[in-house]
């Protein structure tokens, strides 16, 4: 109409005349096991290049770089990039507890790696603090400085810093080539999906945890100080207080440096963001680092105040080396942390990058490509990478339009890893440990998600502030176990608690609705129409039948126990009369055997015949009982599962006949029809099939509304149908079961009143 309303007219459709009208196919239209294996197997040159380029994504790209729009944009990029790998890289290399020089090994030979098999174009790849925090409690749980003192005991020895390191990149290098092998297996079975199971709220407040860890352990290098070494729960906390007790230990110069180092890189930071639109290219803080070095260098602050500096720095790339395997038992599971954690940051930023600039990324690719940068860098003794926000943002907002721009940050690299990287070896750590606290400022701003998640859902709130508080006390591995374990049971929580309401109808329309928040919506005469706002299951199906129970007045529980008694008493009297008849026959043919008088024998045949007649009569009668079939045995159910949504109508209809009457008082309630409205439910178990079958159970009349085939399927293998539940009673919507209800009762002139004007 011009009104902008429409009319429908049409019939009452159940399962049935759906199947006829729409055309319901009877065939299966996925192809068989079989079918399947031989396409797998087949080869042909198309396929051989569908999959070469889904497994190594440059060749889908780089043949067709644009040097006229890329090239600028990419140079400009790269090289933005790059001068950011060089600090992060040896600043981010402390807190894995390695040497600087092995950060910038990390920045060098993944990019290249994730250049060929990546597929998202914005992101920087490398060194990232949360992981690099992740690397260092590992490598210094499993090499204290107390494992390698020489020349004396723990207080009065020195420690071996060269073998120490050592052995420090051999942990490292195992972990990663183990984390890289979990990412590898888990993108080759296209298990991408599991990051679905990290949820923003966890994974931003699991990494808000994590920046105060990193913050803490470069409290040392800011004020001097060397603290003892904690690990496990709550370590986090023993570190912070020993600092404190050490402050007075405070060496002057070292907070000096830092503290001008900090103001320096803050004003720089500010400067890039208020002029961002006008700057061609951030100002780079890379400045401080040259100021430092030379200002440490020509004043000899090292030998003067004893300020801890990096120290030699070799030039030049060393071989490759295989990862020590005996380490792989006492990493494995620190392994598979970093390995989820690394993706889920990874994927977040590709997949947010790739939406802002209308392209896809291949989460599972993702996954092999993160895989591969792991176990190739181990190779080349590099520690676990994944993308790092800061890097990223510079290279999409620089002009950065590919992963050329990671090449030519990774040609920056390499020139300071084999000609100038010898020149920072007078780099006060203290410099290099404001450069991560500045880093930093991005996750700390995170902390705003509190007051915005409590306006917005409490539930997420929670999940921010268990999930922030684990990681904190418990330690990156721990907590990350217990926020994943706590996020599943709030979906768990959310599914055992739903919504239950009636709904009533609105005048005028097709449309049903919860009588408590529209006022319009009103209820029926005698029908209930009662909805789930989740899917029913074994979880909550008993909360699912009290709630029913509570807002219709049906109580389910009596109606069985009292049917079920009755089934028994009449099974019992059954067995009894055909007892009695039995032996009431054989005393009649024994009487008949001893005689020989005719007139007796008339007689006795006729007693036999009336007997037997009597015996049938009673059995006839006996065949007029109802059977309770809630409690029969089910051997053709079986459990269920479907990952589709479907729609449940239940329509439970009372008519009116000899015993309706005393059945409906039962109900304890005027109610002639309950019609249930479980659109929300996704698949069936056999414990909702049962729950069903037991309400269905008690009523004379059972009508249901269906709208997904895969859930009518389902039902039909549960051995939910029978005759006392036919498909003619399954029907399309909630108003087609109404109209069903409405007419059984003979209700026509209200029948017509509902369904005259259909207008949504």
């Amino acid at each position: 109409h011009d009104g902008g309303g429409y009319f429908v007219q049409r019939k009452v459709l159940d399962e049935l005349c759906l199947d006829e009208v729409a055309q319901k196919r009877t065939w299966s239209t996925k192809p068989t096991l079989s079918e399947r294996v031989k396409e797998s197997l087949r080869c042909s040159v198309p396929r051989l290049k569908r999959t070469a380029l889904s497994w190594v994504p440059v060749l889908s790209w780089l043949p067709y770089y644009s040097i006229r729009e890329n090239a600028i944009g990419d140079l400009i990029s790269g090289c933005s990039v790059g001068i950011m790998h060089l600090p992060q890289g040896m600043a981010y290399a402390l807190l894995a507890s390695l040497r600087p020089v092995f950060g910038l090994y990390t920045s060098l030979y993944p990019v290249l790696v994730y250049f060929i098999f990546g597929t998202s174009r914005h992101i920087s790849v490398g060194t990232f603090a949360v992981i690099s925090i992740m690397i260092g409690s590992v490598t210094e749980r499993l090499a204290p400085d107390s494992n390698f003192i020489v020349n004396g005991t723990n207080q009065t020895g020195s420690v071996d810093l060269d073998a120490r390191d050592a052995y420090r990149v051999q942990i490292a290098c195992s972990l990663t080539v183990l984390a890289g092998i979990f990412q590898i297996l888990l993108g080759v079975v296209r298990f991408g999906f599991v990051v679905t199971y990290l949820s923003e709220p966890l994974v931003r407040g699991y990494t808000t945890g994590s920046a105060c860890h990193v913050c803490v352990s470069q409290l040392k290098y800011l004020f001097g100080v060397t603290p003892a070494r904690f690990t496990g729960p709550f370590s986090l906390i023993y570190t912070l207080v020993d600092v404190c007790r050490l402050l007075p230990e405070t060496k002057v110069p070292e907070l000096l440096v830092s503290l001008v180092a900090l103001f320096v890189l803050i004003v720089v930071k500010e400067i890039n963001a208020c002029y961002r639109q006008k700057l061609p290219m951030p100002i780079p803080i890379e400045i401080v680092i040259i100021a430092a070095t030379i200002i440490t260098h020509f004043c000899g602050l090292t030998s003067k105040y004893s300020i801890d500096v990096v120290g030699e720095i070799p030039s030049g790339l060393k071989a490759p080396q295989a990862p020590n395997a005996t380490f792989f038992s006492e990493v494995i599971g620190d392994a598979f942390a970093v390995a989820i954690v690394s993706y889920a940051i990874n994927i977040s930023l590709g997949k947010t990058f790739a939406l802002k600039h209308g392209y896809k990324v291949d989460s599972n690719q993702e996954l092999v490509a993160l895989g591969l940068c792991n176990t190739v860098g181990s190779f080349f003794q590099c520690y676990s990478v994944t993308s790092s926000l800061s890097r990223s943002l510079v290279q999409e907002s620089t002009g950065g339009k590919t992963q050329v721009a990671g090449v030519i940050s990774s040609i920056i690299v390499l020139i300071t890893v084999l000609k100038i990287g010898s020149l920072f070896s007078d780099l006060p750590k203290a410099v290099l440990s404001t450069i991560v606290f500045v880093n930093l400022k991005g996750m700390f701003m995170q902390f705003m998600d509190v007051p915005m998640l409590w306006k917005t859902n409490k539930v997420d709130l929670l999940v921010w502030l268990v999930t922030f508080t684990s990681t904190l006390l418990l330690n990156l591995d721990l907590g990350l176990a217990v926020a994943i374990g706590f996020s599943m049971l709030t979906v768990i929580f959310r599914t055992q608690v739903p919504r239950y309401s009636i709904l009533g109808h609105v005048t005028g329309t097709a449309l049903y609705l919860d009588t408590d928040t529209y006022k319009e919506a009103k209820e029926i005469p005698g029908i209930k129409i009662f909805r789930s706002s989740t899917t029913i299951y074994y979880a909550n199906a008993e909360m699912y039948l009290e709630a029913l129970q509570e807002k219709s007045g049906l109580e389910i529980g009596k109606l069985l126990t009292a049917m079920k008694k009755r089934d028994a008493k009449l099974k019992r009297k059954q067995e009894k009369e055909k007892k009695e008849a039995k032996m009431e026959a054989k005393k009649q043919r024994k009487a008949v055997s001893h005689l020989s008088n005719g007139t007796f024998s008339e007689v006795n045949e006729r007693k036999v015949s009336a007997g037997v007649k009597g015996q049938k009569t009673s059995t006839r009668g006996h065949s007029k009982g109802q059977v309770n079939r809630a409690y029969q045995n089910d051997t053709t159910m079986s459990d269920s599962d479907s990952d589709t949504g479907s729609h449940i109508f239940d329509s439970i209809t009372q008519v009116s006949k000899p015993g309706g009457e005393k059945k409906g008082k039962a109900c304890g309630s005027s109610t002639h029809s309950i019609i249930l409205d479980i659109a929300t439910t996704s698949f069936v178990d056999t414990v909702t099939v049962k729950t069903l079958k037991n309400v269905c159970v008690c009523q004379d009349l059972c009508s249901l509304t269906l709208l997904i085939t895969c859930v009518v399927e389902q039902l039909e293998t549960a051995g939910f149908f029978s005759e006392s539940i036919p498909k003619s009673r399954l029907f399309v919507t909630i108003h087609d079961a109404v109209l069903h209800s409405l007419k059984k009762l003979g209700q026509t002139d209200f029948v017509l009143d509902v369904s005259c004007s259909t207008r949504m």
